[in-house]
């Protein structure tokens, strides 16, 4: 088992579901990226310059894709909590999958310089 897994591992069933389907809509759009635990969550890598990381916590998801990320999305994530390059997607809502695989594509287009 890699660190990704384990950490997915220690959280409520319904918490590692959500972790899954966010990690397999990261490793799917490109099978270059890098997976590994980097600030104590799962981070990724592209062309060795970091893609997104995300972590769960008591209340919410938090996914990080920079600040290059949250501003180009920055409509879009307007009614979610955010910081300078967070955002935090509380459980008590539905997780915006469709919006995650957005901002991962545009994390993998900036990071292949084809923006």
């Amino acid at each position: 088992m890699n660190e990704v897994t384990l950490y997915i591992l220690q959280f409520p069933r319904e918490v590692q579901v959500i972790l899954n389907k966010i990690r397999e809509i990261i490793l799917s759009q490109a099978p270059e990226i890098e997976e590994h635990i980097a600030y104590g969550m799962p981070a990724y890598k592209l062309n060795k310059k970091p893609l997104i990381y995300y972590a769960a916590f008591k209340n919410h998801i938090g996914l990080y894709a920079s600040p290059s990320g949250h501003e180009a999305f920055r409509e879009k994530l307007s009614k979610y909590k955010q910081g300078k390059g967070s955002v935090q997607f509380p459980f008590n809502q539905p997780i915006p999958f469709d919006l995650i695989l957005e901002l991962v594509r545009f994390k993998v287009k900036e990071n292949k310089k084809l923006l």
